[in-house]
Parts: C-alpha cells; sequence; structure tokens
C-alpha cells in the first residue's frame, strides 16, 4: 500500500506537470502568438513523451495531443 501512494503521488505530479506545459501552449494559442506557442510546444513535447513512456499517459493519448497542438500552431499562420 505504502508503494502504491508513492507511486500515485510520483504519477500526479508528473500528469501535473504534463497539464503545465500544456496549458502554456494554449494560452500562447489563444494570445495568438505564434512564435511563444512554438518554443512553448518544443518545450511540452519531450515532457508529454516523457509521461507516456513513464505510463503516466497512454501512448496514443500522448502522441494526439502533441499532434492537436501542432496542428493549431500551424493553422495560426492561415
Amino acid at each position: 500500500m505504502r508503494r502504491a501512494e508513492q507511486r500515485t503521488a510520483v504519477n500526479r505530479a508528473r500528469k501535473s506537470r504534463i497539464h503545465t506545459f500544456i496549458r502554456k501552449v494554449e494560452e500562447a494559442i489563444t494570445a495568438g502568438d505564434q512564435d511563444v506557442a512554438k518554443a512553448a510546444l518544443k518545450a511540452a513535447q519531450p515532457e508529454i513523451m516523457r509521461g507516456s513512456s513513464r505510463g503516466v499517459l497512454r501512448p496514443n493519448t500522448a502522441s494526439r495531443r502533441v499532434s492537436r497542438l501542432s496542428a493549431r500552431i500551424k493553422a495560426m499562420a492561415g
């Protein structure tokens, strides 16, 4: 039980960190600043994928999030 509680705490921290990175990207997208959004995505992508490899996120979920954020940033140009 203690081990499960420790893992839960670690995973919750990782998930929270991932959400923070994603929120920074989304805030930059809403602000309309493509350069800041690209930089934020570049920082967020390894964090999201690390969460996937550690088992915090499903691999497809991680890929989908990166893909959708990337598509939204790309759409800002047009």
